[in-house]
């Protein structure tokens, strides 16, 4: 499903069936964010969303696509989150994605969006139960697209990590699972955690060297 409209939840075909036809439809060319965009039509944020998180959910670093894919993600989110329809700037629905990009998500991230989605069933219903609160799930998601926009891809999992809070968190959105939802918060905090710890150890190595070289 799309992220959830202040009119309900609408019934669409599972995500991989949807991410599969994107995916042949552009399988041998380059294609424009306008294009996938207008392909998706209601569905678009939501599933572009996730289309753009899933390259980050492995531990493998992406260089230099972190940066314009989480500001787009933070984009789609905030208009969620103000109730606007899906809007990007000119310039970002310009960008061509690279070559068979979306084959090359779906072959790598198939096992890992079948997972999600085999277990992913409306439960927990007072998490996802009013517009308010998912608006309010979507700051999650923005929080998510913040972290994967720092310049952090030579650290491990500093990709990883906030994009599983984008996917995971659009997903129980999508699909009403509160649970879903509720672990994406888990593991936004444990994000912040990691980050501090790494920051901290950094601080730390820095006052050394200071202090090493002042004598």
């Amino acid at each position: 499903m799309n992220l959830p409209s202040p009119t309900g939840p609408d019934p669409l075909r599972k995500l991989s069936d949807e991410l599969h036809a994107l995916a042949e439809q552009f399988r041998e060319r380059k294609v424009t964010l306008r294009e996938v965009m207008s392909t998706l039509g209601g569905r678009a944020s939501g599933l572009m969303i996730v289309i753009l998180a899933l390259p980050f959910c492995s531990p493998i670093s992406i260089p230099g696509l972190s940066v314009p894919f989480g500001a787009v993600i933070l984009v789609l989110g905030g208009c969620y989150v103000v109730g606007r329809p899906p809007w990007l700037p000119q310039r970002l629905l310009a960008v061509e994605l690279p070559p068979k990009f979306f084959r090359m998500v779906l072959e790598g991230a198939s096992k890992f969006i079948g997972w999600i989605e085999r277990r992913l069933h409306p439960r927990w219903a007072w998490v996802t139960s009013t517009t308010a609160l998912l608006r309010v799930h979507g700051l999650l998601v923005c929080s998510g697209a913040l972290l994967l926009l720092l310049p952090l891809g030579g650290i491990p999992f500093t990709n990883t990590l906030p994009a599983l809070v984008v996917v995971i968190g659009t997903l129980g959105m999508m699909e009403r699972d509160g649970v879903a939802v509720a672990a994406a918060y888990g593991i936004l905090v444990a994000t912040l955690v990691y980050f501090a710890t790494f920051a901290g150890v950094v601080i730390e190595l820095f006052e050394k060297i200071k202090t090493w070289i002042a004598g």
